[in-house]
């Protein structure tokens, strides 16, 4: 055997099937059989099996309504962009132009507190609950611009002082960040903030705070069970039996009338009190108070008319006071209602004895 002959003998033998393909494939060829198809329906076939969001789906695939959805709107109607609305994703408020805006006596945020370690107890913040306020004061010294003062406030509690102390911290970390000159106040309790209040033997305590009593008071009869349980103690143990059976306390409160529970209207007369007094005190300031889920979730159900249900952890619900102080602006979950402030020393105190006489009639 030759050389010549070897060579071909070896070609012949590694030779590998011909891969080159002419056809597009299987799956391509169907899908612009079906492109084509559609292109050619000018009108759709009544008695076609397709299924409706199918077809719906080919046409809005189809160059004629296609077309110009690949530019984003803000460019195709020439809207600039606001860097500091596009940097601060957790705020969804339109923001107006400026000649549009109202004069503000203050802007006030009500901010329920971080996660907490337990309503059993009067404890504070778990560290999921210290950083989710960092972060919430973080995000506000986006907001701020240079020049303005703000306020922090809490209720007399572990939990919301806590929330209000590092606030104020991720808000200086991030006035510094972002190197705003702003006047910042050091948080302070206000009375006016507190939580609803239950009526106990040792006198009025934070529902948190009497758990204690109740736990210890409740103990004793079921070890004892002798005599009658006191109202007071009736009315705690349901609405901390509500909770451990994995309802909403909050809403039993809200719902159902309890004589030794401070009743929503009674929280909510008071927050507009604090809100008057701290725009009496620090008008035109931008207000940071942090406070309790059951009180907030009052004064929304108030201003917007229907329960918007329990704020997360470090949400708020926000009110613009008006220059004037007659009306405000209360925005919780994307709804703003503009509401007439009330004037609290003109409300009557529904008690039996007393004689109301509306002060415009006189």
């Amino acid at each position: 055997m030759t050389e010549n002959e070897f060579t071909v003998d070896s070609e012949e033998s590694v030779s590998l099937p011909r891969t080159d393909r002419v056809a597009p494939p299987m799956y391509l060829a169907n899908y612009r059989e079906r492109q084509a198809r559609v292109a050619d329906e000018e009108t759709p076939d009544p008695d076609d099996q397709t299924p409706l969001y199918l077809r719906r789906f080919r046409e809005r695939r189809s160059p004629e309504t296609n077309s110009g959805r690949s530019v984003p709107l803000y460019e195709r109607v020439g809207h600039g962009m606001q860097q500091a609305m596009s940097e601060d994703n957790r705020n969804k408020e339109i923001s107006a132009p400026e000649k549009a805006k109202q004069v503000l006596a203050a802007d006030i945020y009500l901010v329920r507190h971080g996660e907490t370690q337990g309503y059993s107890t009067e404890s504070g913040l778990t560290p999921l609950g210290t950083w989710q306020a960092h972060t919430y004061g973080h995000t506000i010294s986006k907001r701020v611009s240079t020049g303005e003062t703000v306020v922090v406030r809490h209720a007399p509690t572990n939990r919301a002082g806590e929330t209000a102390e590092n606030l104020h911290r991720g808000m200086m970390d991030g006035l510094a960040m972002f190197e705003k000159d702003v006047k910042v106040f050091e948080p302070e309790p206000m009375e006016e903030f507190r939580n609803f209040q239950i009526a106990t033997p040792d006198g009025l305590r934070d529902v948190t705070s009497a758990f204690r009593q109740y736990y210890s008071t409740v103990e004793q009869f079921e070890r004892t069970a002798l005599g009658d349980r006191p109202m007071w103690l009736v009315e705690v143990d349901r609405f901390w039996r509500t909770q451990q059976g994995g309802g909403d306390p909050i809403q039993h409160w809200l719902q159902i009338p309890m004589f030794h529970f401070e009743p929503p209207a009674m929280v909510v007369r008071r927050f507009w009190t604090g809100i008057q007094r701290l725009a009496e005190e620090f008008p035109g300031s931008r207000m940071m108070v942090a406070t309790h889920s059951g009180p907030i979730r009052a004064f929304a159900i108030a201003a917007l008319g229907y329960d918007p249900g329990e704020p997360y952890n470090t949400e708020h619900v926000r009110v613009k006071l008006v220059e004037g102080g007659r009306e405000a602006l209360v925005s919780y979950r994307n709804r703003v209602q503009e509401i007439h402030v009330p004037e609290i020393d003109r409300l009557p105190t529904w008690r039996l004895d007393e004689d109301w006489i509306p002060r415009d009639a006189i």
